[in-house]
C-alpha cells in the first residue's frame, strides 16, 4: 500500500482508454492506480501519475510492474496466461486470474466451457489446419450457410471475424488464413433480432451486481450506440440475461467485471456471442448513467470492497461512440456540441484522430428514448463530421 495514506495500489496492465477512465474512479475512491503502458503517449499515460513504461505482454516488465501492487488487473485480454500465473506466484493477486481470463482470450475455450455449463450458444466447431476448407464446407452442409469464421484468439471490433456466404468462398479465404497461422473455428450464422449486453461484477468473496441489460448497435463490426436499458425487453428476458451473466461469472471464477455479449434471436431467445472480463464499451454509459460506474465497480470488485449500486441514474441513457472523421481539429466542434446541448457529456480518449477510430464517446440522459438518442447521435456525428446527425450515415 502507499505510504502516505495506506491506500491500496491497483496495477492495471495496459495503457488504453479503459485504464484512462479507471483513473477517474480511482481518484474518487482514494485508490492509487498504477498503469503499465507501452509509452508516454498512450491514452492512460497522459492522465495517470504513476505510469511504468514497458511491455504489458512481457514477463520481466510485468513482474517489475507488479512489485508493490496490492492487486493487478487488466485493460485488455491479451496478457499471456502463463505470465499472469507467474505474477500470482509472487504473492500479488491478479484479478481476473489466468484460468478465468482464458475464456476471454480463446473463443474455442469459451465455447467449450459455456456449452458444458449449459449456456445457450450457436453451433460451433474447431477448424483444423489440415483440410480446413473441407471442414468449413462440412460445417455449412450441416448447419446451413452462411458460416461465420472466427479467429479463436485476438479478434475485436469486428476484426478476426469473416462471414462465408457459400462453399465456393471458403477455399481461398480459409487457405489464406491457415497459411497466415490464424487458428480458426466455425459458428452457425445467427439471424438475430438485435444485440444485447449484460454487464455484471463479482468480487472475490462472491458478491455480485448486475447492471440493466442494454442494447448495442453495431455498424461495420464496431459498436456505435448503447441504449440503456434495452428498449422493449421483456422482464423475463432481462432477468434471464442478468442471471446467465452472473452464473457465468461464478462458474468461471471471474473477479471484476464480466460483459456478456448476447444475440436476441428472431424466436425471442438468447445466445451468448462473446465474453469480456474488464470494463467494456457497452458499459461506458455508466459513468453518468448509473449510480456506480463500471470503472468504480471494477476497482471495488478487484479490491474485494462492497459493490456499489448498479441502478440507472435516469430512466433512459444513451451512449454514442465518437469515431474519427476526415479532420483532426475536434475542439471547434466540441464547443458547438457543448453549446447546443450543455447536458450531453463528452469523453475524449487522448488519441490521434484517424478515420473510423474510436476517439471518445458521448452520453445523454433523459426520459424519452427517441429524444435522448437523437441528442447523443447529434453530438457524436457533429464531433466526427462537423455537420448535423445523419448526413453521413
Amino acid at each position: 500500500m502507499t505510504d502516505a495514506a495506506q491506500m491500496p495500489v491497483v496495477g492495471m496492465a495496459g495503457g488504453g482508454q479503459l485504464a484512462r477512465m479507471t483513473q477517474q474512479a480511482a481518484i474518487a475512491l482514494g485508490v492509487h492506480l498504477r498503469v503499465l503502458a507501452g509509452g508516454p503517449a498512450e491514452s492512460a499515460a497522459q492522465v495517470v501519475t504513476d505510469v511504468r513504461v514497458g511491455d504489458d505482454r512481457g514477463l520481466d516488465d510485468l513482474l517489475a510492474f507488479a512489485d508493490g501492487c496490492d492487486v493487478v488487473t487488466f485493460d485488455h485480454e491479451h496478457v499471456p496466461g502463463e505470465h499472469i500465473a507467474a505474477v500470482t506466484a509472487t504473492g500479488v493477486p491478479c484479478r481476473p486470474g489466468a484460468p478465468a481470463l482464458a475464456h476471454a482470450q480463446d473463443k474455442l475455450v469459451m465455447r467449450d466451457r459455456l456449452t458444458a455449463l449449459g449456456a445457450p450458444c450457436p453451433a460451433y466447431a474447431p477448424i483444423p489446419a489440415d483440410g480446413a476448407a473441407e471442414a468449413v464446407e462440412a460445417f455449412g452442409a450441416e448447419h446451413g450457410w452462411p458460416v461465420v469464421l472466427k479467429a479463436t484468439r485476438g479478434g475485436y471490433d469486428g476484426k478476426g471475424v469473416w462471414v462465408v456466404r457459400e462453399p465456393a468462398d471458403a477455399a481461398d479465404l480459409v487457405g489464406d488464413l491457415v497459411a497466415s497461422g490464424v487458428p480458426l473455428m466455425a459458428e452457425a450464422f445467427v439471424p438475430f433480432r438485435r444485440e444485447l449486453a449484460a454487464l455484471v461484477a463479482r468480487s472475490p468473496h462472491g458478491q455480485g451486481a448486475a447492471y440493466p441489460v442494454v442494447e448495442t448497435v453495431q455498424e461495420d463490426g464496431i459498436c456505435v450506440e448503447v441504449l440503456a436499458p434495452a428498449p422493449d425487453l421483456s422482464g423475463d428476458l432481462r432477468a434471464e440475461a442478468q442471471s446467465l451473466a452472473l452464473r457465468i461469472a461464478d462458474a468461471l471464477d471471474v473477479t471484476g467485471l464480466l460483459a456478456v455479449e448476447l444475440f436476441e434471436t428472431e424466436g425471442g431467445g438468447l445466445l451468448v456471442n462473446e465474453l469480456a472480463m474488464r470494463p467494456h464499451n457497452s458499459g461506458h454509459w455508466t459513468i453518468e448513467g448509473a449510480r456506480t460506474s463500471q470503472f468504480e465497480q471494477h476497482l471495488r470488485a478487484v479490491l474485494d470492497l462492497p459493490l456499489g449500486s448498479a441502478d440507472l441514474a435516469a430512466p433512459v441513457v444513451v451512449m454514442a461512440n465518437v469515431l474519427g472523421g476526415d479532420k483532426a481539429a475536434i475542439y471547434p466542434r466540441y464547443l458547438h456540441v457543448m453549446a447546443h446541448d450543455p447536458a450531453v457529456k463528452v469523453h475524449f480518449y487522448g488519441k490521434d484522430v484517424r478515420p473510423g477510430r474510436k476517439i471518445g464517446h458521448v452520453t445523454a440522459l433523459g426520459e424519452d428514448l427517441a429524444e435522448v438518442r437523437a441528442r447523443a447521435r447529434h453530438a457524436a456525428d457533429f464531433l466526427r463530421w462537423g455537420s448535423a446527425m445523419g448526413e453521413h450515415r
